[in-house]
């Protein structure tokens, strides 16, 4: 079983997937450039589409920025694709990777994400999809370019691979929309609460320690466990719990899917998955000194400048993981705790 931290360095696994999704979860290998962005240089790529419902679909004029192409590698450049790695095998995690409605394109947070950078870059993306293993796998060895698939910036990691952030990690907080509380980034907000949370999540463990210090200060916090995402929300929905503290982007997949039920949830505050004393990062991954670190950090900066980069995350409802900047390896989590 993996450790608390090391879930949170994978990012969501797919227990955190909501069920309402299973039909389309089940993911396939091979590539997918899909329809969302048929050609380098098209102008315009579709972020959200086959999405079951999870995101707005939107069209991003997206046009390739020539002094951007010639920071490429020359034989990325040559090839004119850009091969993006997806760790969505065997059943994917909604919002962030999973197969379309269409049941054979990758869709999701982070495919589209990197079918904007290619965009960008001037090159087609082809999309592949792999365990999370052998996503990694296939960064060593030089078949993928680039992997977007919700990877943690770690000093660990760092040892192989280059970094260019894209997004805050972080959890949430998820409650009814009727109910006005708020988390604040303050654990004191807790006292008196029942949360539920996944058993042997960093959210967990996280949640565990408020429970520590609440408790040495005499206050209470009552933390709950249900055996699947139906079971909490059905709890939530009666009011046996206060809140669901989880990974931000399936609470933020979730508030999607209730929106329009007749008792909707809201997002009442986010909390790095890093901890207190530093802001988890999510990184497009590329192998060290593979030279392709400078032209995807580049490009997602342009996304940013330009406002697709924002038009994206509101098409997944993830507005609240915006950076202000993508940075090439940042303070990562430390050795230490990973």
């Amino acid at each position: 079983m993996p450790s608390f931290r090391s879930r949170l360095i994978q990012g969501l696994t797919a227990s955190t997937a909501v069920a309402a999704l299973a039909s389309g979860l089940a993911a396939c290998g091979g590539d997918s450039s899909a329809s969302t962005s048929s050609a380098a240089g098209s102008g315009v790529v579709t972020v959200g589409a086959l999405s079951n419902g999870a995101a707005v679909q939107t069209d991003l004029k997206v046009s390739e920025v020539a002094s951007l192409h010639a920071e490429l590698p020359p034989a990325v450049a040559k090839r004119g694709k850009l091969v993006i790695g997806i760790g969505a095998l065997p059943t994917g995690s909604a919002p962030l990777n999973y197969i379309g409605s269409d049941q054979k394109t990758i869709t999701g947070v982070e495919p589209d994400f990197g079918r904007l950078v290619a965009a960008v870059l001037g090159l087609k993306p082809v999309v592949t999809n792999a365990t999370w293993d052998n996503l990694f796998v296939g960064i060593d060895s030089g078949k993928t370019d680039v992997g977007f698939s919700n990877i943690t910036d770690t000093e660990e990691r760092k040892k192989k691979y280059d970094f260019a952030s894209y997004r805050q990690d972080n959890l949430a907080f998820e409650v009814l929309g009727s109910n006005a509380w708020n988390f604040d980034g303050n654990y004191l907000n807790l006292a008196g609460k029942t949360v539920a949370v996944g058993a042997g999540t960093n959210q967990e463990k996280i949640l565990l320690e408020w429970q520590t210090k609440l408790k040495a200060q005499g206050k209470n916090l009552t933390v709950k466990y249900y055996p699947d995402n139906n079971s909490t929300y059905l709890a939530l929905s009666a009011g046996k719990i206060d809140a669901f503290f989880g990974p931000n982007p399936s609470i933020a997949y979730h508030v999607i899917q209730d929106a329009k039920t007749t008792n909707p949830t809201r997002n009442a505050g986010k909390f790095s998955g890093a901890g207190a004393s530093l802001q988890g990062l999510i990184a497009a991954t590329t192998k060290k000194d593979s030279g392709l670190v400078k032209p995807v950090a580049d490009a997602i900066n342009y996304l940013i400048k330009n406002g697709q980069y924002a038009k994206w995350l509101a098409a997944w409802n993830l507005s609240n993981e915006a950076v202000s900047t993508s940075e090439i390896n940042p303070p990562g989590l430390p050795i230490t705790n990973s």
